[in-house]
């Protein structure tokens, strides 16, 4: 950003702190309909026609670092191998051998110049291409092996982070991440490696968990000892942007030493990313990134919150952290902390604790007859916009009437339009005409 518009963006967090009411304009946030977190028909929607048309963070190259490297991959439901090609190209396939349907890996990792099936051994090049087939000369004399490849899954990447997508008709993911491509290369995701990666199983609505990372009106009450000297809610700061995505700035409390309380997510000898500008270093800048990610970014860490929805009410939450190379010292994971009495030996960190704790309570409140509708406050807009989007992904005609979230937040308050720019410039007048 440049500082023209970092001075705009902290002025509006200023100004965010002295409103007094929602901004002159703003929609009034109907109520949303219960039943989107309960309701087995609207979940059946969101899987078939959300998960399966978004870009969905896959993994990071740290994990097929070579040529010939592959993992497998599974979060969204079909098995898909993601491979490093001899050619040097990062590609996805279904994990779906074209003969019997068995899958081509049945490891998480591996590395090898050739894709071979277990059961069969038919054999694919890196690029998917079907080279081998024993006993040949028992299949029909016209079997066309050229058009058997293994089936190709879109697949793009953000500087080291790489992404899949069902859909052959999807946009590129430059143009899905609209501004936000532009907003993230002070974060050197061309750079940054994989640190930690970690999955925990929660009981509940994967929307129920992904919800509290997407708002700061719980922060006081919540985070009172981890997150609450680090942000002020009052000044928060949302921003929505085409296909569903979101920004939330928010500075620390004004009474509180910023570097004093950095030194939460900063430990010594870590490495900058000395690219990240102002407010990448002294506010909370966190972004949702559609559907399922939530990550702050700072001048030290790229640490996605990725929720997966495993069943209506059950998600897999995966906790990620990516940072410069950390040399001699131990990898940096933001969001577990170890604990040999857990599968894997991490539990989830204090912060993570207290987002997550209510979520089974949540779910099982939200069943019950007492649950009727969801009113939202200014403050959880960013919430409101993420529900109007799940329904235009889903096609807002589609969804049952009784499941829809009216499409109150226009594009006059999404990117790159702001109509709080126009309110701050009237105060500013008014403060000079008084003045005079």
């Amino acid at each position: 950003m440049d500082a023209s518009e970092i001075a705009r963006l902290k002025a509006l967090m200023e100004w965010e702190g002295r409103r007094t009411a929602p901004p002159r304009g703003f929609p009034t946030l109907l109520d949303m309909p219960a039943a989107r977190y309960t309701s087995p028909e609207y979940y059946a929607l969101e899987k078939e026609r959300v998960f399966r048309r978004s870009w969905l963070f896959a993994g990071h190259i740290d994990e097929v670092p070579e040529p010939g490297c592959w993992m497998r991959w599974h979060n969204a439901g079909d098995p898909i191998v993601i491979v490093h090609g001899m050619d040097g190209v990062v590609r996805a396939f279904y994990n779906t051998c074209r003969h019997r349907g068995a899958p081509v890996v049945t490891e998480d990792f591996g590395k090898s110049s050739r894709l071979m099936c277990g059961y069969h051994n038919w054999t694919y090049k890196t690029d998917g291409t079907l080279v081998g087939v024993p006993e040949r000369q028992d299949f029909p004399p016209d079997f066309d092996m050229s058009c058997r490849g293994l089936i190709p899954v879109r697949c793009e990447r953000l500087g080291n982070v790489i992404f899949v997508n069902f859909d052959d008709e999807a946009m590129p993911l430059k143009e899905w991440m609209g501004p936000l491509w532009d907003e993230w290369a002070e974060f050197a995701f061309d750079r940054i490696r994989l640190a930690a990666r970690h999955s925990f199983d929660l009981q509940c609505n994967w929307k129920v968990a992904m919800e509290a990372n997407m708002e700061v009106y719980h922060v006081p009450f919540i985070h009172p000892e981890t997150v609450a000297p680090l942000v002020d809610p009052k000044r928060n700061l949302n921003t929505m942007y085409p296909n569903g995505h979101a920004r939330m700035l928010a500075p620390p409390p004004r009474t509180t030493d910023r570097e004093h309380v950095r030194a939460i997510d900063s430990p010594p000898g870590w490495k900058q990313i000395e690219s990240v500008g102002e407010l990448g270093r002294t506010c909370t800048q966190s972004y949702t990134l559609f559907p399922n990610w939530v990550s702050p970014l700072s001048n030290y860490f790229v640490p996605p919150l990725v929720f997966w929805p495993t069943s209506l009410t059950t998600t897999r939450l995966e906790l990620v952290t990516m940072a410069l190379d950390w040399g001699d010292e131990p990898a940096p994971d933001l969001w577990t902390v170890p604990d040999d009495t857990q599968p894997g030996g991490r539990q989830m960190s204090p912060i993570i604790l207290e987002d997550t704790q209510f979520g089974e309570a949540i779910q099982k409140s939200m069943e019950s007859a007492a649950f009727k509708s969801v009113p939202l406050s200014y403050q959880e807009a960013r919430i409101y916009s993420f529900h109007q989007s799940l329904d235009r992904m889903i096609g807002v005609d589609d969804v049952p009437e009784e499941l829809r979230v009216e499409q109150v937040i226009g594009e006059e308050w999404t990117w790159p339009n702001e109509p709080r720019d126009a309110l701050l410039s009237e105060e500013a007048e008014a403060s000079r005409d008084a003045a005079e």
